[in-house]
């Protein structure tokens, strides 16, 4: 019988602790997803910035050697990401796939233009930047016309600050949702012990020898569910990684470092904490107390 009832208080005690570190895991997990994406915010609004491209149309009297030296020179600049020749054949067959027909046997001929698209680096998206850049080319004998998607631009310049900002707000928001989340499975786990910890003290024991094995185990419990969050991060980073490779999450380990030590230690805190303070709580609890 006393056997029996071992193995159950064994099975009991198993399953709390595996209900505590699936908790600490799971709140650790969406923590550091949201690490993540604050951390890669500005990659992520690059590459879409980057998406942004410049056209400069071309006039059908430029010479070769003019086009040429242009998107060599375009390439070069500070602000090009890059400068891809498209002519007017090639701008025509995208055109008609677009359509779905083909348009030159209707029309019989083509009023398209050579032309050069300019994917500009991120920190030149900008409609002012752009302007610059488009007021410059347009000087050039042999360009017919610049063009841009200026209400674009705007749109995209504005939806990325407030993108970066709700994702401070969410980031602070989250936490202290984790360390409540993480404190309240702490504190039912030293609840189910609250008469041990007032036997403890009713025979002498201190404050101090009484709440160290409880710490300690929670720290443990911390940091192994801490290690469950951190291989399911890595596992999802790589995941993601691969169908966006663009995205280059995987460009600055030392960041990913930072954000996974960091992870390992708010689960380490955060239980050192939520323990001291529950402990705390039932050691200055009266006995008559601990049944409500």
């Amino acid at each position: 019988m006393s056997k029996s009832f071992e193995r159950y208080q064994k099975r009991k005690l198993i399953s709390s602790y595996f209900s505590v570190i699936l908790s600490i895991a799971l709140v650790l997990f969406l923590l550091g997803v949201l690490g993540l994406l604050v951390i890669n915010t500005k990659k992520l609004a690059n590459h879409f910035k980057e998406q942004v491209a410049i056209t400069v149309f071309l006039k059908d009297n430029a010479k070769e050697v003019e086009i040429n030296q242009l998107q060599k020179s375009l390439a070069m600049t500070a602000y090009t990401k890059t400068a891809t020749f498209v002519s007017k054949e090639e701008a025509a067959e995208d055109h008609s796939k677009e359509i779905g027909e083909n348009f030159l046997d209707f029309l019989g001929y083509n009023p398209l233009q050579n032309s050069i698209d300019v994917h500009l680096n991120a920190d030149y998206v900008a409609t002012d930047s752009i302007q610059k850049i488009a007021d410059n080319l347009s000087k050039k004998d042999y360009v017919a016309e610049v063009s841009y998607d200026k209400p674009l631009i705007s749109l995209l310049n504005e939806n990325v600050k407030r993108m970066s900002f709700w994702i401070l707000i969410a980031s602070g928001v989250f936490t202290l949702i984790a360390v409540l989340l993480i404190n309240s499975s702490i504190r039912l786990s030293v609840y189910s012990k609250r008469f041990i910890i007032k036997t403890m003290q009713m025979v002498g024991a201190t404050k101090r020898f009484i709440r160290k094995p409880f710490i300690w185990n929670s720290i443990k419990l911390g940091m192994v569910g801490a290690l469950v969050a951190i291989i399911a991060m890595a596992g999802l980073l790589y995941y993601v990684n691969s169908i966006m490779p663009q995205l280059n999450l995987l460009s600055d380990p030392l960041m990913l470092v930072i954000l996974f030590i960091g992870i390992f230690v708010i689960g380490i805190i955060i239980t050192w904490i939520s323990t001291y303070i529950a402990t705390q709580r039932f050691l200055n609890l009266r006995t008559d107390d601990l049944y409500y």
